[in-house]
């Protein structure tokens, strides 16, 4: 009789289902997706940190302060909370300079960039030596704030200003010299000058740039229709730079409210009072006055936010204007 011997049994291969939940599909998805996406993240993840670091975090903990009594050397003094933005919205001095801020704001940036755009517009023609007017335009620019604060100072002078004698010499001086740092209009005006001068030039080759990207074929078919040159202008031109002149206004708006150094050193000695009325006292210089001369970073921390809001405001209040008007066209 024969016996058969049997080896140990294999062991049993479990065979992997071939059915997957929902679940599992969705999980091994997001790995892939992320697998995918890394090199993506890793690039532009510096900008986040960067503005992380030196964007949000000053912006958060300036609202930490601001909610604080907070003395610039002695630090931290106590919670106080919206105590000092009731104070700031109480403040005269905070009026006075909200009022100026706007004044000199409208009397520099709309004559500004009407200016400008009427400049490109000059540029953009077949005009002899393009290149060195195209230069020479930002020239005003790249010279120093401070150079320009110190120099239209002196033009804008009582006694000996260079203005008040061109006045003087065409009949337009009266009776006695002006003296533009004493009055809130005459100061205004004088700032507005001095902005004018440094960013008109500046922003005319923004609009220059926009106005070479238009095609040229839509000026030759509205000039051989017999269209103006002012009708082109305002009907191809403009139409065409739109969302070039919504970043103009809104940059401009920025830097309109945030003015600081021409009208410190328009003031001179103790600028940041500016000038023995606050006349021409901008909310910057209220902040540092507050900040760096009396040391509460309390109360200048809620300055700093209420001028953020107002510039979010305005500018948010541009853009929707312009996007409405080109709705409606």
């Amino acid at each position: 009789m024969a016996t058969t011997t049997e080896g140990p049994a294999a062991p049993s291969r479990r065979r992997r289902s071939p059915y997957r939940s929902p679940g599992d599909r969705r999980a091994r998805g997001r790995r892939g997706g992320l697998r995918r996406h890394a090199g993506a993240y890793a690039f532009i993840s510096p900008f986040f940190l960067v503005f992380g670091l030196f964007g949000l975090f000053p912006l958060l903990y300036t609202l930490w302060v601001s909610l604080n009594d907070w003395h610039l050397v002695n630090g931290r003094q106590g919670f106080v909370g919206l105590d000092n933005f009731r104070d700031l919205l109480a403040d005269p001095d905070f009026t006075n300079a909200l009022f100026n801020t706007l004044s000199i704001f409208v009397l520099s940036t709309v004559p500004q960039l009407l200016l400008a755009l009427g400049i490109a517009y000059l540029l953009d023609t077949r005009l002899r030596g393009s290149t060195f007017w195209r230069s020479a335009v930002l020239i005003p620019n790249i010279v120093s704030v401070v150079a320009v604060g110190l120099v239209f100072s002196q033009l804008f002078g009582r006694d000996f200003g260079v203005v008040n004698w061109l006045l003087d010499t065409v009949g337009l001086a009266g009776d006695e010299p002006i003296d533009w740092r004493a009055d809130t209009f005459t100061s205004h005006l004088a700032l507005s000058t001095m902005v004018m001068w440094r960013w008109t030039g500046y922003n005319a080759l923004i609009y220059l740039a926009a106005m070479q990207a238009v095609p040229r074929h839509l000026y030759e078919s509205a000039l051989l229709d017999g269209a103006s040159r002012w009708r082109v202008f305002r009907s191809i031109t403009v139409p065409s730079i739109r969302p070039t002149i919504v970043f103009t206004v809104i940059i401009s708006t920025i830097g309109g409210l945030q003015l600081f150094t021409e009208p410190l050193l328009f003031g001179g000695i103790n600028g940041y009072e500016g000038g023995s009325d606050h006349q021409f006292q901008t909310l910057t210089l209220l902040l540092y006055k507050h900040g760096f001369a009396n040391f509460d970073s309390g109360y200048a921390a809620a300055i700093s936010w209420m001028l953020f809001l107002l510039i979010a405001v305005i500018a948010a209040f541009n853009f929707f204007l312009t996007r409405r008007i080109s709705a409606k066209d």
